[in-house]
């Protein structure tokens, strides 16, 4: 029985990563939508952009921000703990990439069109 002991490199897109964080956040009870990311080096290359998810990488580490809007009568402060640790905890198992920070930023809370 022969080992194969294949060397080789694995390169993970950028985009992945959004993704992974985007549906991360998603699915977290509370998390409404993600609002867009205004400004930034991704409005120039259109990536990320209007996508609520800003990531950086540096050596083996991601480093992402959040842009939420969230569901009325929640609390803001358990749902962002949520959705730090579910981001987080994706990109570790699925990409196996440290997670510097998970910063969230709350912009908006959907109310029902009839409160408003």
């Amino acid at each position: 029985m022969t080992e194969n002991n294949t060397q080789g490199k694995t390169t993970v897109s950028p985009d992945v990563l959004t993704t992974i964080a985007r549906l991360s956040a998603l699915s977290v009870p509370g998390v409404s939508r993600l609002a867009p990311v205004s400004g930034g080096v991704n409005r120039f290359f259109k990536r990320g952009a209007g996508d609520g998810v800003r990531i950086e990488t540096e050596e083996n580490t991601a480093y992402v921000d959040l842009h939420l809007v969230l569901q009325q009568d929640i609390n803001i402060r358990e749902v962002s703990r949520n959705v730090q640790q579910n981001v987080a905890r994706a990109i570790q198992e699925m990409v196996g990439m440290d997670v510097g920070y998970v910063n969230i930023h709350i912009e908006d809370i959907d109310y029902e069109d009839s409160e408003a």
